[in-house]
C-alpha cells in the first residue's frame, strides 16, 4: 500500500483551513487518514482542523497501539471522532477568538484489506475499483437533503448558491453524529479523501479519469489539485489517496 497527500490554499483564499495527516504502518499493511475542512472567522477554522486531525489520528494510533484489544476499527473511528469533536468544542468556549469554530471530518483505518470510513460534513471519501467509482461518504448539507427530497436535480444542485452550507459539523456541538463505514479493499483499489474544494471543481467521473491514468499517488493528487487550479480553485484543495 502507498499514500500521498496534498493541500493548497487555491487561488482565492488568503489562508488555508483544510488539514490532513496519514500514517501508514505495519510494512504498508495498514493506514490511518484524516481530512479537514475547518470553517470560523480569522484563524479559527484553521485551529478546528488542525485540532480535530491531530487529536483524531494520536488516538487511532494509540488504539492501535493497545495489546490484545478487541475494538473494531469502526469503534476506533468513532472513538476518535468523538475525542475530536469534545476537544475542538472545548477550545470553542475557552478561546472567545474561536467561538463557534469548527470543522468537518472524513477519516479512513485499512488494516489487513479492511477498513472503515467516517465523515461528518460535506468533505468525501470515494472508492475507485475496477474502473468504477464509488462514492462512500454523503454530504451532510441542506442541498444534500434537496437532492434526497427530490426537491433538486444533481445539475441544479451543482450551482446553487447554498451548496457550501452544511448540516454537520465537528466541534460546534457537545456531541456529534457521525456516519461510519465498512469496506473491503482488494489489489488496485484505491481509496481518495478530499475536502469540497476539489469535488465543487471536479467531477466524480473526472476523479474516476484522473485515478485511472497511473498508480502513483502522488501524481494522482498532484493532477487533480492541478486540474482544480486551472478552474480557479475558490476554495482550498485538499487530497489525500491511498493505493493497494
Amino acid at each position: 500500500m502507498e499514500g500521498f497527500g496534498i493541500t493548497h490554499r487555491g487561488k482565492v483564499r488568503k489562508e488555508n483551513q483544510d488539514s490532513f495527516l496519514m500514517e501508514i504502518f505495519d510494512k504498508g499493511r495498514g493506514a490511518v487518514l484524516v481530512l479537514c475542512d475547518g470553517m470560523g472567522g480569522a484563524q479559527a477554522g484553521s485551529v478546528a482542523s488542525s485540532m480535530a486531525s491531530e487529536t483524531f489520528m494520536s488516538h487511532v494510533m494509540a488504539c492501535l497501539a493497545e495489546k490484545n484489544s478487541k475494538r473494531g476499527l469502526d469503534e476506533i473511528l468513532k472513538e476518535a471522532t468523538d475525542y475530536a469533536n469534545i476537544r475542538v468544542f472545548d477550545r470553542s468556549y475557552m478561546d472567545f477568538s474561536c467561538l463557534g469554530m469548527g470543522t468537518t471530518l472524513v477519516g479512513a483505518l485499512v488494516k489487513s484489506g479492511e477498513g472503515a470510513v467516517v465523515n461528518v460534513g460535506d468533505s468525501r471519501a470515494y472508492l475507485v475499483s475496477d474502473c468504477e467509482i464509488s462514492r462512500i461518504t454523503k454530504d451532510h448539507s441542506f442541498v444534500a437533503e434537496l437532492l434526497d427530497r427530490g426537491a433538486l436535480t444533481p445539475e441544479q444542485a451543482q450551482n446553487h448558491p447554498q451548496k457550501n452550507l452544511i448540516t454537520r459539523a465537528l466541534g460546534v456541538e457537545s456531541k456529534v453524529n457521525c456516519d461510519i463505514f465498512k469496506l473491503e479493499f482488494s489489489a488496485g483499489d484505491r481509496l481518495l479523501l478530499c475536502s469540497d474544494g476539489l469535488s465543487n471543481m471536479v467531477s466524480d467521473n473526472e476523479i474516476l479519469d484522473h485515478v485511472g491514468k497511473t498508480n502513483n499517488p502522488q501524481e494522482i493528487c498532484q493532477s487533480l489539485l492541478d486540474t482544480a487550479l486551472d478552474r480557479g480553485a475558490p476554495d482550498n484543495v485538499t487530497i489525500a489517496v491511498l493505493v493497494f
